[in-house]
C-alpha cells in the first residue's frame, strides 16, 4: 500500500506528474465549496488543487503523500503521516533514518504550493 492509499484512501490519478504539479482544472474554482470565496473565473491557490485539478482542501498533503510514491527512494514509512496547514507541509510520526527525513523534505519541498516543510513533530530513529 502506497502513501497516497494509506492516507487518503485514493488511488494514484491517471497522471501522477499532472497532478503533483498542480495545475488546476479549467473549471475547478466553479466547483469550489462556498466557504472557498473562489469566484468562477478566478484560479485555486496552488496548496487548494486536488489530484484531478478541482479544489481540495486537503489538495497539498494529497499531492505531497502522491510525490512520495512517485519517489522510488521513499517506501511507505507506516508510521508517518502527512498534513497540511496553508502552504507549510506538516509530517508527522516517526522515520527509520535523518536520510529518509531530509529526502522527504526535498521532495515536499518540490511540490508545487508548499512553501515550507514542519518536521518538528518527527522522531528519527
Amino acid at each position: 500500500m502506497g502513501w497516497l492509499q494509506r492516507l487518503f484512501g485514493q488511488e494514484k490519478p491517471q497522471d501522477p506528474q499532472q497532478a503533483v504539479s498542480g495545475q488546476p482544472a479549467p473549471d475547478a474554482a466553479a466547483s469550489a465549496p462556498p466557504e472557498a470565496q473562489v469566484a468562477a473565473g478566478d484560479t485555486i491557490p496552488p496548496e487548494r488543487v486536488g489530484l484531478s485539478g478541482e479544489y481540495d482542501q486537503s489538495g497539498l498533503a494529497k499531492r505531497v503523500a502522491l510525490a512520495f510514491d512517485q519517489d522510488g527512494q521513499l517506501d511507505d514509512v507506516n508510521t508517518l503521516w502527512v498534513a497540511q496547514l496553508g502552504t507549510t507541509v506538516v509530517l508527522k510520526g516517526s522515520v527509520p533514518s535523518q536520510d529518509t527525513l531530509n529526502k522527504m523534505v526535498e521532495v515536499a519541498n518540490n511540490v508545487n504550493g508548499a512553501s515550507a516543510v514542519d518536521t518538528n513533530q518527527v522522531q528519527v530513529g
